[in-house]
Parts: structure tokens; sequence; C-alpha cells
């Protein structure tokens, strides 16, 4: 097994990027890869999402082996919606096996919202059970049915997803940490627009000493356009963006210009942060914006292995 960098360097303590690498709605990957190689550098692991809000695209899988094969590391996204336990234990086997050991675990948005509403949804098991099964996999080499591996455990990093903008906070919190009991190493948290509020969720995870338990990850979403913030605000469950920051942008005059500021300003206050790892940066159709917030943040050069 290779070396897994993302994981070394949370455990040194830098302040660490990841992004998010969109896969395509087709088979063709030349845009794909375009689209990461512009990014090599500025971040230190890209997630390749699991047919995210339920659309069909290129799988996560294959999107992760074609990142790796061009000198990126991969966080290949798992979801419960589609597959059942067998599936979804032979696929944890099948990443390591191709040393893909970054790997976040989600339950999956409902098909419902996707390109194939009427399709049936699996959910076998939930993002916190598929979390401990991972867990049991490689720790105890054992499969979810008490059956005991024969050939090579998993070498996986785990990692799972948090809200910390949805009611009742309490619960976030609660859940957080049964993700860590469950086995979760790492956490991407949603976009964080409210820092107030992310702000007093950080305060909660330190009480609990989830800070110990777990490297965070704060979302980061820079908006691209009006037509985005409208969508993001009105129409993207689970997004919390508070009514002075829409004004401030959809009254803006120049919307790229304060966009950036605004995204500027979210990532320093976030560094500040007690029990911050690094950030998450989902830069939605926009990509091409990451390596400029990464300079202009402090945040270049990328640091490596000590």
């Amino acid at each position: 097994m290779q070396s897994n960098m993302f994981q070394e360097l949370l455990k040194q303590n830098d302040f660490v990027i990841t992004a998010e690498v969109g896969p395509p709605k087709g088979s063709d990957p030349i845009k794909f890869l375009e689209k990461a190689s512009h990014l090599k550098g500025y971040a230190d692991a890209f997630n390749v999402t699991d047919n995210q809000t339920a659309v069909v695209r290129l799988s996560s899988f294959a999107g992760s082996i074609l990142l790796q094969r061009n000198g990126l590391q991969p966080i290949l996204q798992m979801s419960c919606r589609d597959r059942n336990r067998i599936a979804l234990q032979s696929d944890i086997l099948g990443a390591s096996a191709l040393d893909i050991t970054n790997i976040l675990f989600v339950t999956g948005d409902h098909q419902t919202m996707g390109n194939h509403p009427n399709a049936k949804g699996v959910f076998d098991i939930d993002s916190i059970q598929l979390i401990q099964l991972a867990k049991q996999l490689r720790d105890k080499g054992l499969f979810q049915n008490g059956e005991e591996i024969k050939q090579g455990r998993p070498e996986i990093f785990i990692g799972g997803v948090c809200n910390p903008f949805a009611t009742p906070y309490w619960y976030r919190i609660q859940r957080l940490e049964k993700k860590a009991d469950a086995g979760a190493e790492f956490i991407q948290t949603q976009s964080v627009f409210d820092i107030q509020r992310f702000a007093s969720f950080m305060d909660m995870v330190i009480e609990q000493g989830l800070h110990k338990r777990l490297f965070i990850l704060a979302g980061i979403t820079p908006i691209k356009s009006k037509k985005m913030l409208d969508r993001m605000k009105y129409h993207v469950p689970g997004v919390d963006i508070p009514d002075e920051i829409y004004t401030r942008l959809a009254s803006a005059l120049d919307f790229v210009h304060e966009s950036i500021t605004l995204t500027l300003d979210l990532m320093e206050q976030i560094k500040k942060m007690k029990g911050i790892s690094g950030v998450h940066i989902t830069a939605l159709f926009w990509e091409d914006i990451i390596p400029l917030l990464v300079k202009e943040s402090g945040c270049y050069p990328r640091p490596t292995i000590d």
C-alpha cells in the first residue's frame, strides 16, 4: 500500500484541503480529468461523488481510479441508497485492493430527488451502520455476518459527513458522536455560510471532546451566480444561507467579486477556529476558482509529509 498523504497530513496537524470533483453524466473522462488536472497541487485529496442528488453519473469507483492514475489522491464516496450490505462490503474490499484507501460513507440523497424518481432505493443500512461495518472489516477482519475475511483486511481511512445547520442542533452532535463511536475518523461538513451557527456547533463539538476523536473539515462553497444563490437558498435541502449573506451577494454590483470576498472571509474565520482540521471545497460548476481561493487564503503551496 502507498502512503496515505491525506491521512498523514491530518495526523501531523496541517490545515488540510479537500476538493470535490464531480463525475460526468457519461462515460467520456476527458473533461473530468481536465477539471481535476487544474486542481492538482491545490488540494490534498479529491472527493468523487456517488451519483450525487440521485442523478446518474460516472461511478465514483471509476472516477477514483481515473484520478489515482493521474497522480491525485481520491476520496471515494459510497452511498447506501443504491447497494445492499453485500455490494457495499464487496466495494470496500475492491477499493482497498486498488489502493483507494480514503472512503467517505453517506446514506445518500433519496432517489425521488434525482433523474430516476421511480427507481427503488436500497437503504439496506444507513451511514452509521456502514461506518461500523467498514471498521469491523478493517480492524476485526470480519464481514457484517460475523464470517472471517480469508485473504487480506481492507486498509481504509474512514470518513463521514455532518450538517451542523439542521435542527435540532443537539441531535447533530449526538449523531456525530455515534459516527465517531462507529469508527469514523474524518468528517466533512455541509457548506458553511452561517459562521455564528457553525462556531456554536464547534463549541459543542469541543465540549464533547469530539475534536480529539475526529478530523473535521468545514464545507466551503463559492457561489458563482445569482441563479445558483437562489437555488441553494431555496431549493437545496440542508443548505443554510442567512438572509444577510443572501442580501450581501444578491445586491452586489459585482457578484463574482463579492462571492470570492465572502468565501475568503469565511475561510479565514474557519482557519482560526479550534478543532478544525481543514476545509472541503465544493465549487459547483466553478472548479476553476479553487486555485485562486487556495492562493488568496494563504494555503498555497500545500504542505508535505514530514
